[in-house]
């Protein structure tokens, strides 16, 4: 499979993923009536019944690739759907990007309230932990899984990224200076859903690792810009949220800084070098030269 022929439909395997992610997060999260019931019921509501699931598909593509077990990828595939989800709770807030919709509906603390939007983001962080914790794999398997998460959510990573992107409102930024935030915003989270599959893999070599690295790396990246790209030419019905909001709120995107254009053969050049990045993996990464397509590709 390569960028000419990849089929624009999602191969079976990536629609079993989605299936097993949705049944894997219906099972860890609190009950609705479990007490407190509101805060349960906006946890919920924040992770439940929406979303690609690119990253836990991720985790279970690559694992596919690498054949681990599936049911040795339950516990990273929620934790980081988690953290994700938590990521979006509180990025929606007043005090950071203060939107209204997501994914079609209102944000979390417009559903619910703004202090129970905080807490269910704080919730849903320490869970995506606990359940790694208790995960019955191998312990030193289980300790790098942790490890690489916690990189990916904190200052070196997704924290780090939007307190970046907060501080270059109004700025302009260099290209490099917009890559390194996008790279810890979006991609940091990216790139651990493959390493923490890769580390369930005892047998992987040093170069097979590096290449999943260089392949995460590059659709991280590239998921940013798309979504730069998306939010000047997007359908506001298909992205659940209107376009243009980046260019009100005056932040640096790619296409702000570099053009339309640039943006666009960026998207291509990174997609290009994911691929290439597989190239010693066979058919048995099919499904992650699917989900690089589907990075630059997709319209939400």
């Amino acid at each position: 499979m390569n960028a000419a022929n990849i089929s624009t439909a999602a191969p079976t395997p990536i629609g079993t993923f989605r299936a097993r992610i949705e049944q894997v997060l219906e099972r860890r999260l609190p009950p609705a009536s479990a007490s407190p019931q509101r805060l349960h019921e906006a946890i919920r509501y924040s992770v439940l019944g929406t979303g690609k699931r690119v990253r836990p598909i991720l985790v279970y593509a690559t694992g596919s690739a690498l054949r681990v077990p599936l049911a040795q990828l339950d516990a990273p595939a929620a934790a980081v759907e988690l953290i994700h989800a938590y990521s979006l709770v509180h990025d929606d807030l007043p005090a950071m990007d203060d939107d209204d919709l997501r994914r079609g509906r209102p944000t979390c603390h417009k559903a619910f309230d703004e202090a129970t939007a905080i807490l269910a983001g704080d919730a849903l962080q320490v869970l995506a932990f606990r359940i790694l914790a208790a995960d019955p794999t191998d312990p030193a398997t289980r300790v790098r899984m942790i490890e690489l998460l916690a990189e990916a959510s904190g200052t070196e990573g997704m924290a780090g990224g939007q307190a970046l992107d907060l501080a270059a409102t109004g700025r302009t930024l260099a290209l490099g200076e917009l890559e390194q935030m996008h790279a810890r915003k979006t991609g940091a989270l990216i790139r651990a859903s493959v390493l923490m599959a890769a580390a369930a893999a005892p047998k992987l070599s040093a170069n097979q690792h590096a290449m999943l690295d260089a392949f995460a790396t590059h659709i991280g990246l590239a998921f940013q810009i798309q979504d730069d790209i998306l939010d000047v030419e997007g359908d506001p019905r298909t992205l659940g949220k209107p376009v243009g909001s980046d260019v009100a709120k005056n932040k640096p995107t790619y296409p702000s800084i570099a053009g339309m254009p640039a943006a666009k053969r960026r998207c291509a050049e990174l997609h290009a070098q994911a691929l290439a990045a597989l190239g010693d993996f066979g058919p048995g990464a099919d499904e992650l030269r699917w989900l690089a397509y589907f990075v630059v590709a997709r319209d939400s």
